[in-house]
């Protein structure tokens, strides 16, 4: 399709650690689906972010980190794009992390909005990482972050270790029923991996949530 004409603009923003010895043409090759995507015949073409005062895709080969915050218009097959992207990332991540898509509807406005119309906003939590207990790992994290951050406005943080355990819990059985890798890379299950769309919940989401 003309993503020049495209309905959505999509934001990809994420930092992972790369393991050490990998050199920019495997990066290149890993995120072939995003620069692909948005029409480049490279990474350094396709790095370049729709928003200028965004960084883009950019690899730090002295650090080994790859940081993503790259804006790009296209429409809902971006959705299989990230599942290509989360694979290839996760043979050269060295430890879990998270990336997060964001889909912005550029064809809804405040009229669509006092009407009742839904947009096609949404957001996805992905989770990449060298094998399933890294990648739990960044979940596990990640949702004990939050939680701890929600109810410490009710209670002591000195009082929340019980909630930790039992989080802990819940990760360790789902790490002993994993039988199949092919739940690399996609939101847990019953996580609420993608939000609520449009004017739901409040209104629309931000266009970045950085």
């Amino acid at each position: 399709m003309n993503h020049d004409i495209a309905p959505l603009e999509i934001h990809v923003h994420g930092d992972v650690p790369i393991k050490p010895g990998t050199d920019i043409k495997a990066i290149q090759e890993a995120l072939k689906p995003l620069w692909h995507y948005a029409g480049a015949r490279s990474l350094h073409e396709g790095a370049v972010s729709l928003y200028e005062e965004e960084p883009g895709i950019r690899f730090d080969a002295t650090t080994h980190r790859l940081n993503l915050c790259w804006t790009v218009r296209g429409d809902e097959d971006f959705r299989m794009v990230m599942d290509d992207l989360c694979m290839n990332i996760n043979d050269l991540s060295a430890a879990g992390t998270q990336i997060e898509v964001t889909f912005y509807d550029t064809e809804f406005d405040d009229e669509d909005e006092a009407n009742g119309s839904e947009s096609r906003d949404d957001f996805v939590m992905l989770f990449v990482g060298p094998d399933p207990g890294a990648i739990m790992q960044a979940q596990r994290d990640l949702l004990v972050h939050d939680v701890i951050n929600m109810m410490e406005r009710h209670f002591d943080g000195a009082e929340l270790s019980g909630v930790v355990t039992e989080i802990d819990k819940l990760f360790s059985q789902r790490f002993d029923s994993l039988v199949s890798s092919l739940e690399l890379g996609k939101p847990p299950r019953g996580s609420g991996g993608s939000s609520g769309h449009g004017s739901s919940g409040g209104g629309r989401r931000p266009r970045h949530l950085h």
